[in-house]
């Protein structure tokens, strides 16, 4: 067995032991989460959106479905720094030692902006479209009869995607990083990205202007602060190359 097969094999060993690791810790986060599932969905439930309405179970299985999947959804989000870390430590080894210390600081960053969109879905965008909604079927004469799995999996549906969203600035420090994008790139390729935005706006939002704007302007917010973060971790990529290469 040649040295390149041992390290193939090494690799896969160590992709593994990180995975049961990662297994181990949502376990553990899943058992936690049922202690916090119950008052997460009561206080969802005595929010101003959802005081307004009354919340039916359409199916005797749906109170135990929210509950399930809120309790995943919360481990989830429990495990995240413990996944990106165990993935930080894989690729670490092939990164300079200035880019190891760097990329570390990404975790927390990462888990920041997923609870910063979360947060601005919830608050800021979550409301309207209720607003919105509940308008709608005024005008139309529509009385609502709201289903309460109908209502959590629209929040859910709407709120998640914004947290995803929101990693952009992450994503591209560490694609910079790599040397799989530049700042150029990204500079070029700005009106196709603005277009790509308008869309995923109107994808997950209703269709009506206002709401596509307010989602929109923060999209391209994120997308210019992108690009500044990768003229940042291009010049330090870049810095840190030419420093290694002068070392005897």
């Amino acid at each position: 067995m040649n040295d390149k097969e041992m390290s193939v094999y090494e690799h896969l060993g160590e992709l593994r032991k990180r995975l049961i690791i990662v297994a181990v810790f949502f376990i553990v986060a899943l058992v936690a989460s049922f202690f916090l599932v119950e008052p997460i969905i009561l206080y969802l439930q005595r929010a101003d959106e959802a005081k307004e309405l009354t919340m039916n179970a359409f199916r005797l299985t749906d109170p135990i479905k929210i509950y399930m999947q809120f309790a995943f959804i919360i481990a989830v989000i429990l495990t995240s720094p413990m996944f990106l870390y165990q993935l930080w430590a894989f690729v670490s080894p092939g990164l300079y030692e200035k880019e190891r210390k760097v990329t570390l600081s990404y975790i927390p960053l990462s888990v920041g902006l997923f609870l910063g969109g979360v947060a601005f879905a919830y608050f800021v965008l979550f409301p309207f479209v209720v607003d919105f909604m509940q308008s709608l079927a005024g005008r139309l004469g529509i009385h609502q009869v709201i289903g309460i799995n109908e209502y959590f999996q629209f929040m859910l549906q709407l709120i998640l995607p914004f947290g995803l969203l929101f990693q952009l600035p992450v994503i591209v420090m560490f694609l910079t990083r790599l040397g799989l994008i530049t700042p150029m790139l990204l500079s070029k390729v700005r009106k196709y990205a603005y277009f790509v935005l308008l869309v995923i706006a109107a994808f997950i939002t209703p269709p009506d202007v206002i709401s596509q704007i307010i989602v929109t302007i923060p999209l391209c917010l994120l997308y210019e602060v992108s690009i500044w973060i990768s003229k940042i971790s291009y010049r330090k990529a870049l810095l840190a190359a030419q420093q290694e290469e002068n070392l005897p």
